[in-house]
Order: C-alpha cells, then structure tokens, then sequence
C-alpha cells in the first residue's frame, strides 16, 4: 500500500531482515543505498547506525528536486533489536534532520504488534509526539471481501462470501489462498483442517510473530472465545486466572489496538465498567473448531 501511494516519491526505501544480526542489517542498508545512489558505490558498511543514519543525511542532501521525498522503513522492528541502539538513531536523525526540513515524509511500518504501539505509538522518549498519523489496517468487510475475491476472478454468492467470513474474517493473507472451482467447504478444508493447510498452525504463528511473551495474549483470547457476550475486565481476569497488573493490560490494550477484542463502554444500570469482546473470526473458528481437530 505505501509503495503505490508514494510510488513516485519514494526516496529511499529499507525492508528489515528477520531475526539478522546488527552488522547484516547494516549491511543491507548499505546495499539500499547504493540501490538509490551510484554515489555510494564505494562506501563501506557503515560501523553503528548513527553512520548509517549520517549517509542517508548525505543521499537526501544530494537530491535537489523540490518534490516531496518519502523515507519508508519496513518490518521497523526486526531493525530495532535490543543490542542496535537503531532506535535512538533513528530518533536522532528524526529530531535533528528531519524535523528542520518540510519536504520530507518519514513512513515506518512493523508486523510485531507489541513493538509498533510500546517503542514507536507509545513512545516516551525522542518520538513522544512525533507521530501526524497512524494508519491502523484493518480487516476487509463482507462487501470488500467480494470485491477483493472478484479481483482473483472468483465468483461466490454472499452466503458463500458470509461462510468464509466466519472461518477467516477478512484478513487479505487468509483470503489470498482461496481457490478457484473449489466450493467454500473444500477451501475450508484444504486450508484449515488438511495436514498442510496453510492455516492449520497459524493461530500459535501469528501471536508469537505479534507480540512478545504472547502467552498471556493468548489467554485472553482463549478467555474471550469462552464467552458469547462482552465480559468485564474483572470477569476476564477470573476466566484467564491471572493477577491484575501490567502484564495483563499491556497484553490486552495490545490485542484491542491490534483489532483482535474490542473494548465497548457498558452504561447499564447495574455497571459502567467496559466490556471486552472477542472480534478476530479466525481466532474464534480455531479455538472453537481447528484446535480439537488437531488433537
């Protein structure tokens, strides 16, 4: 999505490698530069990432259009690991490069969850209020679910569109393995409940790759599936059996940002206390039908 709406302003461009080493990502950077730039050609790899962050200085310098540049970091957080000091770099350049120029818009991306909203949303150090917006994808609804099959040329009628629906939700990934002349209930089968399915392991997957020490997250989920209506956070805690705390609401405030609960005010006369509800559908066609299967 950000590379074809700034497709024709992107000035530079950095994808992070999962799980490398800092000096790999280093040296990665280095070859995205002298992607962008013969000008680097015979830089060396940069030793830290204030260096790397001083080179890029250099490359936006050197482009004297007068159009908007766009900066994009992907997979932020494979980037940003503990040992990288990328984050203070990064916040360096930010505050002192950055912010002094008004034909530069910075876009940083992350698929871990519990990074993007704690080190970068919630930021309380040099990115405090740095953010203009966020942009939170959300899942495709029932008429842009039809429309995103139509564009695979796979025609089905909106109860079948409803059927997947409530297996997959809609998250383009899940929707993507849909097959053309097969019914829904041998898509469902093939992805869901053969020894290969492309969803068969993905409940477990998907938290983990999220969010850190996703345990407790996957409690609350499991807490949430066991309930047909909102339940209080007071009740989710008994339902999970774990103590009030931080850890239990970092986890759950990062499951509401993230879409999979919502958390809705309850103004009845007996509470005023919010009520949680489980929203992910795969979550809740896992727990409810995958899982036993499995075992």
């Amino acid at each position: 999505m950000i590379r074809e709406v700034y497709r024709k302003n992107m000035a530079f461009e950095l994808t992070g490698l999962y799980e490398a080493s800092t000096k790999d990502q280093l040296h990665n950077f280095l070859i995205q530069l002298q992607h962008s730039s013969k000008r680097f050609s015979s830089t060396k790899a940069p030793k830290n990432w204030l260096d790397a962050f001083q080179l890029l200085m250099q490359y936006i310098d050197g482009l004297k259009n007068k159009k908007k540049k766009v900066i994009f970091i992907d997979e932020f957080p494979w980037i940003a690991s503990a040992r990288s000091s990328f984050l203070s770099a990064f916040e360096h350049f930010w505050n002192t490069y950055c912010t002094k120029r008004n034909d530069l818009i910075v876009v940083v991306c992350g698929s871990a969850a519990s990074f993007m909203i704690n080190k970068i949303i919630k930021n309380k150090g040099g990115l405090h209020n740095r953010i203009t917006h966020k942009i939170r994808l959300m899942p495709f609804n029932l008429q842009e679910v039809k429309q995103f099959l139509l564009k695979k040329n796979i025609k089905l009628s909106n109860y079948d569109i409803l059927q997947l629906y409530m297996v997959m939700g809609g998250v383009p990934y899940y929707l993507n393995h849909i097959k053309k002349g097969e019914s829904v209930a041998q898509n469902i089968d093939r992805l869901c409940f053969s020894d290969h399915g492309a969803l068969v392991d993905e409940f477990n997957s998907v938290f983990q790759s999220l969010f850190s020490n996703s345990e407790v997250h996957q409690r609350i989920i499991r807490a949430l599936a066991k309930v047909k209506k909102g339940v209080s956070r007071k009740k989710l805690l008994e339902i999970c059996g774990i103590k009030s705390g931080g850890v239990f609401s970092k986890a759950l405030n990062e499951l509401t940002e993230s879409g999979f609960a919502i958390q809705n005010k309850a103004f009845s006369k007996k509470t005023k206390d919010s009520l949680y509800s489980l929203t992910d559908e795969y979550s809740l066609f896992y727990l409810k039908f995958m899982e036993q299967h499995k075992g």
